[in-house]
């Protein structure tokens, strides 16, 4: 294998440009030509509470850049695997263009990135950006269903209209929901006071989304969160930043106490890159103003890379 430490170069994370993981950026979107494409979408005009998702993808872009040390590929000595060699191809596709206070326009542009990324068969990674970036995200797989959406949050995000607002970080997986290419929604992670009534819960349950608890799916345990979900389903993950406990994720708009801890969410990521098809992947609601340190943008570049790697190591083995 070639290390690109060889070539002469160090090329250290500090150095260079920050796109995703270092990887090459491809700003024509119709020539995209790559496994995976990383669509940046900075937007957070849909949030109730602290704003500031908006540098969300450039500060994942940026901690990213702490996992490219030129090494072809990442070794993890428990699984004895090499994960995203030189045989995965990555491109960084740049941010859709958001267009202040129109969040119609933003969403439509998001959507063309996504549609974009797979109309070249590429697997497209979204960053946000506040969790309304879902909502153009699962609008472009219209013509790939059926797909069953695995959501990892605190909250359950269910509301279907306040004040005539529809399209805001507390309404995607009620739109989700209502798109007839989704066949359904798990919900895990979700905790303590919500941004969701009790009406919202009870509709999303009509409706099939199956809700777990953060202490629900502890007792459950990964193998039982996986028989949670329906076999063969083809997966879209969505990975809300608060998901996570604030203790290891701060950098976000809305913290909820009493969340995951990092390998409970890694485990389940690679139980479901084994089990099913992941069609796609977004990951919202970084917001690094509210975390100096920055551990809440490696931590969403940790888990990027380490879902993408388990996806493309599983798939090889298929």
């Amino acid at each position: 294998m070639t290390h690109t430490y060889e070539s002469g170069r160090l090329n250290l994370p500090f150095v260079g440009i920050a796109t995703f993981a270092k990887k090459p950026y491809e700003p024509d979107w119709s020539a995209l030509d790559a496994d995976v494409a990383i669509l940046g979408a900075p937007f957070d005009m849909g949030t109730q509470y602290r704003a500031g998702a908006r540098f969300g993808p450039r500060a994942v872009r940026e901690a990213s850049t702490l996992f490219s040390f030129g090494h072809a590929g990442a070794y993890d000595h428990e699984d004895d695997a090499v994960y995203l060699g030189p045989e995965v191809s990555i491109v960084d596709m740049g941010d859709a263009d958001i267009v202040h206070t129109d969040t119609e326009q933003s969403h439509a542009n998001i959507e063309a990135g996504v549609r974009a990324a797979l109309a070249a068969g590429a697997l497209p990674v979204v960053i946000g950006g506040d969790h309304s970036v879902n909502i153009p995200c699962i609008r472009a797989f219209d013509e790939e269903g059926p797909i069953h959406i695995l959501q990892i949050d605190a909250h359950l995000d269910f509301v279907d209209e306040r004040h005539g607002v529809r399209h805001g970080h507390g309404n995607p997986m009620r739109r989700a929901a209502e798109r007839d290419h989704v066949s359904g929604i798990t919900s895990v992670g979700i905790r303590n006071v919500s941004s969701t009534a009790r009406e919202g819960y009870e509709a999303a349950r009509a409706m099939g989304a199956d809700i777990i608890s953060v202490r629900q799916a502890r007792r459950l345990g990964v193998p039982g969160l996986l028989d949670r979900l329906p076999e063969g389903a083809r997966l879209y993950v969505t990975i809300d930043i608060d998901g996570f406990c604030p203790s290891i994720a701060p950098g976000t708009g809305t913290p909820s106490h009493g969340g995951f801890l990092y390998y409970e969410v890694l485990e389940l990521l690679q139980g479901v890159a084994r089990n099913h098809e992941i069609v796609g992947i977004d990951l919202v609601e970084v917001a690094p103003d509210y975390d100096r340190s920055g551990v809440t943008a490696i931590l969403a570049a940790q888990v990027l890379l380490n879902f993408l790697g388990f996806v493309f190591h599983a798939r090889a083995e298929r």
